[in-house]
């Protein structure tokens, strides 16, 4: 998304804009064209300019920068504002590991105080994942071509690998009891790590399962739920670090095997990727291997043979190695919930915040971090899709009724939501410009 495109917004005036006026200033040149007003267009360029000089060390230029964003970001402003304030709070935070004196003086509008990080009950994510269709979107394509795709089976297999704790399994489990033949028994199994990445529940994977369980009951759809434990993982309520991610995740591609599973012979397994691929890293822990952790996981899954394979997740290549590329790219892309939000939720709205804070929290690791503590490492929907083909998977199209019910999804939200297809894809956009991608898959030469 091109920084015009964020010209509904007014542009913010700056002040004393004569200090950075002089020809020895270096700053001056990145406020050239702005006309002592500040839009979409001038703060990315602020942001690169702060983003080079702390490629180069110019510790005196990445104050001058960020002294002129901490007078632009608020952190209950306009979208501009909102977006700035988490921008300049990554940059600080990357900064303040070159020299740690250096932002000692930003604790104004710029630096965002974050909300704190608390544990949300079942009823409070709902709420969440129904705020903009970011998650919905995902839910739907899944379940109604998970639904096409075991028509006729006695029993399904879900392997879980999701960050929203199974929110979408209800109303799959709702579809299923209404099967003229009758429901198959559902199998839901779920990873007992996560990646440590909001949102944050207040229960257990185990005491989701149960709840999971009752409703299924009460729909009268025979249920099982299983998570695939591992006694190396923390207790409840510890997070795991970002720099352990790596191991945790080798720990579970170990267990992905068909005993450990315990996939039955006469069940269709099912395996749901719901925005979490982008958490594997593609090194696998400083050891000399040919293949990715990333690439090594689809082969396993792969291997496990599944009847089919769905991947969602945001549709943007944030995984550059250096910070002005994925400064762009970042800018750019979370502009798109930012501005949803502002279409219909107050500026101090607690709900608002919390969100908007969760997609802070991805900015600062995109921006701030590095090497093993950076584990936002998304690929968009086109490369993804090439990772796929080239792991052994052929692509699924979706049917025209799964079409019509995500249309039907995005008729509750607001009117700047839209669909649209891109080859085999199917693509959640903002005014037109992509935000979320859904894929379907099935082993080349699986057996039916």
């Amino acid at each position: 998304m091109k920084a015009e495109l964020r010209g509904n917004t007014p542009p913010i005036s700056l002040q004393n804009l004569n200090l950075f006026t002089a020809p020895q200033n270096s700053l001056s040149g990145a406020l050239r064209g702005c006309l002592g007003n500040l839009d979409g267009a001038c703060i990315e360029k602020l942001l690169l300019h702060c983003a080079s000089a702390l490629e180069s060390n110019d510790v005196t230029l990445a104050q001058q920068v960020m002294w002129v964003l901490n007078n632009v970001a608020s952190s209950l402003g306009d979208t501009n504002q909102r977006l700035t304030s988490w921008f300049l709070r990554a940059l600080i935070s990357r900064a303040s590991r070159v020299c740690p004196n250096t932002v000692a003086t930003f604790s104004g509008n710029g630096s965002s105080s974050s909300v704190p990080r608390r544990l949300m009950t079942v009823t409070e994510l709902v709420g969440y994942v129904d705020l903009i269709p970011w998650h919905r979107f995902g839910f739907c394509i899944a379940n109604s071509t998970i639904f096409n795709a075991i028509q006729g089976c006695p029993m399904v297999h879900v392997l879980d690998f999701s960050i929203t704790h199974c929110m979408q399994w209800p109303t799959l489990i709702d579809a299923l009891a209404k099967r003229p033949e009758g429901p198959p028994l559902v199998r839901i199994t779920v990873p007992g790590f996560r990646p440590p990445v909001p949102p944050f529940l207040n229960v257990t994977s185990e005491e989701v399962g149960l709840r999971l369980a009752n409703f299924a009951k009460f729909r009268d759809v025979p249920f099982e739920f299983n998570v695939i434990e591992d006694s190396s993982l923390p207790t409840m309520g510890e997070i795991i670090s970002k720099e352990s991610c790596s191991l945790y995740f080798e720990s579970l591609l170990s267990q992905l095997n068909l005993s450990m599973l315990n996939i039955r012979d006469d069940e269709a397994l099912v395996v749901n990727f719901q925005h979490w691929l982008r958490y594997l890293p593609e090194k696998r822990n400083g050891m000399a291997r040919n293949m990715s952790l990333r690439d090594a996981f689809l082969e396993v899954i792969k291997g496990l043979n599944p009847r089919i394979v769905v991947v969602v997740d945001d549709d943007n290549d944030l995984s550059a190695s250096t910070l002005t590329s994925r400064i762009t790219t970042c800018f750019n892309y979370f502009w798109i919930p930012f501005d949803a939000l502002e279409t219909f939720l107050p500026k101090d709205n607690h709900q608002r915040i919390e969100y908007e804070s969760d997609i802070g929290q991805k900015i600062e690791d995109i921006i701030a971090s590095e090497g093993l503590q950076r584990i936002e490492r998304l690929e968009s929907g086109p490369k993804l899709s090439q990772r796929m083909k080239s792991s052994g998977f052929l692509s699924l199209p979706f049917v025209e009724e799964t079409v019509k019910e995500v249309k039907s999804l995005l008729d509750e939200h607001a009117s700047g939501w839209g669909m649209k297809r891109e080859e085999d894809m199917l693509v959640l956009t903002w005014k037109g410009h992509n935000s979320v991608f859904a894929t379907a898959w099935f082993p080349n030469g699986v057996e039916d």
